[in-house]
């Protein structure tokens, strides 16, 4: 037997209504070193392992009152039992009653009448065993803990960066992401409108082939109908008007990244904001359509006033108008996927005479200052969460659904960058609106801070 095992003295635990194997078993297991509890029955075993758990059980099968698979049974059932080997000893050598034997949970059968040498082989083995498992048990505890307590310095050094550096690290990163994304998007905006020109020589050159071909043969007329020309020519061109509109719009993100890092400064111009909110929509256009049948379109309601141009970065303004609508539009999406999930149950909470909705307003608020209204009638935002809302890496969505940046950039675009403001007004079922404050000319411009109620 192993030294190691020797040294703790394990305990044996033998039940058996039988005294003379109780005689044996004892002689053998105290010549060996083990210490050895006795116990002549089912009951008398359970109630003394409520009080000293040995190391492992050697359990007859056939008792009176609670026979040895009840007891095994119940020794399984506890927390704090279930890990002790048990062997059962039996004279019964039929295969269905080993089996039953092993699925309650025994690790080992020895036949009566017992054989000295096989039951300290058996017994050495599933005591190692045992040993073994509760050391690498030990080991991958305190592994765990080790991770664990890393994950949280880690977590924390993440943290203390974040705030330590603040926006510099992220500038750095948004940076180099801008990056790697411009050229490939430069290359493909730059072959959209060769491949726009090539399109409509092709066009003409069917429209030219039309004209002095009256009647075509059949097999071309065949391929016509077969690709459905008519269609093709109408849609192939609003093909690429869209790729186009991806493409910019994606140049336009990678510009507002780099000016968001610092490392692109252009200088202020004044635009048309309205345009930069059209603009916007267009992009988002297919958002806002019907998913399906039983789902409604979202409804914006463009409210917008006399406004002179506004001294800005346009690509940043444009990058805040996106993370605003395309918020709403996730807040909307939301609503009406819970409404499809109750609609049976309740009263949904959009109907064809109140749409999801996203209003547009735009003021001047004064000679040197307006304001845009961006509101939605979705499930709101809890106040709990509305302090938050503006900082970095903060997002009520699933993971994966969000990064937690894109009200942050918009507060810092806003505020540090255009002196404006950025507020958030919210009520749990009652929709949300932020509220965007610019001034006319950056050299009047003041310095408020944001607001959140």
């Amino acid at each position: 037997m192993d030294t190691q095992l020797q040294e703790q003295q394990q305990t044996i635990l033998v039940v058996d209504d039988n005294p003379t194997n109780i005689e044996v078993l004892f002689d053998v297991l105290d010549a060996c070193g083990y210490r050895v509890a006795i116990a002549k029955s089912g009951e008398v075993a359970l109630k003394r392992l409520q009080s000293s758990v040995p190391d492992l059980i050697l359990l007859d099968v056939m008792m009176p009152g609670i026979d040895g698979f009840e007891t095994c049974r119940q020794i399984k059932a506890s927390e704090d039992l279930r890990d002790i080997p048990v062997i059962f000893m039996t004279a019964l050598s039929d295969t269905v009653d080993k089996v039953k034997g092993l699925k309650l949970g025994a690790v080992d059968y020895i036949t009566k009448p017992i054989q000295h040498e096989e039951v300290l082989a058996r017994i050495n083995v599933h005591l190692q065993l045992r040993h073994l498992n509760q050391t690498l048990e030990t080991q991958v505890a305190q592994r765990t803990a080790e991770l664990t307590a890393s994950v949280t310095q880690l977590k924390e050094a993440q943290i203390q960066l974040v705030q330590g550096e603040k926006m510099a690290s992220l500038g750095q990163l948004v940076a180099g992401i801008a990056h790697e994304i411009n050229n490939p998007i430069n290359f493909i905006y730059g072959n959209l409108r060769p491949a726009e020109e090539y399109i409509e020589d092709l066009l003409g050159f069917v429209d030219c082939y039309q004209t002095h071909i009256l009647e075509a043969p059949a097999p071309i007329q065949a391929r016509m109908e077969e690709i459905d020309l008519p269609f093709l020519r109408k849609d192939l061109p609003q093909l690429i008007r869209s790729m186009k509109l991806g493409a910019d719009r994606i140049r336009q993100i990678v510009l507002s990244l780099r000016n968001f890092s610092r490392l692109d400064e252009k200088e202020f111009k004044p635009v048309d904001i309205h345009e930069g909110l059209d603009s916007t929509l267009l992009i988002l256009q297919y958002r806002l359509k019907r998913r399906d049948s039983g789902s409604l379109p979202i409804t914006v309601i463009k409210d917008y006033g006399v406004l002179p141009p506004i001294e800005c970065y346009p690509s940043q303004i444009n990058q805040v108008f996106m993370n605003i609508l395309a918020n709403a539009i996730d807040a909307l999406e939301e609503q009406l996927q819970l409404d499809q999930q109750t609609k049976q149950s309740q009263s949904p909470h959009y109907s064809a005479e109140h749409p999801p909705t996203i209003h547009i307003q735009t003021l001047q608020q004064a000679a040197d200052r307006i304001t845009i209204h961006i509101s939605d009638n979705g499930p709101g935002i809890p106040e709990a969460l509305q302090a938050k809302l503006f900082d970095a890496f903060f997002t009520t969505k699933p993971p994966g659904k969000g990064t937690g940046l894109g009200l942050s950039i918009s507060y810092q675009l806003l505020v540090e960058k255009h002196h404006g403001m950025l507020s958030c007004h919210s009520k749990p079922g009652q929709g949300t609106q932020f509220v965007i404050e610019l001034p006319v000319h950056q050299s009047v411009a003041s310095h408020p801070l944001a607001a959140i109620s």
